[in-house]
């Protein structure tokens, strides 16, 4: 049996009953094999999650003439937003992103790609390792924040809105003057928002990185 069919199935099962519910006897089921099979493949279902994480990096297609011609700002926000685009198909795998250091061969590079972009346009390499990191984070963290337990639903942000609508304006006068505000913004809007104050640190971090040899 083909180790990339079994990572595929692993990885379909996740997105159904999530990472805790997955066992390697229902991977073998939905196989149509058993789990002797696996473990010639993999030492347990450690080695299999890391390979389904990298699997889920590989689904983030940019393509490099997508990139030619843009600032490494806008070079970023498209890969960035490819990245979150990605993840966000699969939330029942986001604490396993979170958990899992990206060194299998599509996060090598994915991560070689970005580093080198940075690099490419006068970021030192210190620099560029970090900012690297921290777009990573920033991506991860605002998906399992809003898709986490699933896709968001427009009545609970008309109920959070009049919960904030609800509350003391002597106690908390700025909440409730700005509920419509924090209940209004589209996702993909705050996600970009975010984003963009990220990058903007970044371009000054850059300015006033000194220059290694």
């Amino acid at each position: 049996m083909d180790a990339g069919r079994i990572v595929d199935t692993a990885l379909k099962l996740i997105d159904e009953v999530g990472i805790q519910a997955l066992t390697l006897r229902m991977l073998a089921d939905a196989l149509n094999s058993g789990t002797a099979t696996l473990y010639r493949h993999f030492n347990g279902k450690d080695e299999l999650l890391a390979l389904v994480a990298d699997r889920i990096l590989g689904e983030v297609h940019i393509s490099p003439e997508g990139l030619d011609g843009l600032s490494w700002s806008e070079a970023v926000r498209v890969a960035a937003e490819a990245f979150y685009t990605t993840v966000c198909q699969h939330p029942n795998a986001l604490s396993l992103l979170a958990a899992q250091v990206p060194v299998g061969p599509n996060g090598l590079r994915g991560r070689e790609r970005l580093i080198t972009l940075f690099m490419n346009h006068g970021f030192p390499v210190s620099l560029a390792a970090r900012a690297y990191t921290a777009i990573g984070h920033y991506v991860i963290g605002f998906a399992i924040q809003q898709h986490g337990a699933g896709t968001p639903r427009p009545e609970d942000d008309w109920q959070r809105r009049d919960y904030y609508r609800s509350l003391d304006p002597a106690a908390y006068p700025a909440t409730v003057a700005a509920a419509d505000e924090l209940t209004s913004v589209p996702l993909h809007e705050e996600f970009r928002f975010g984003l963009d104050l990220l990058l903007d640190g970044l371009e000054k971090a850059k300015l006033s990185s000194p220059q290694e040899p």
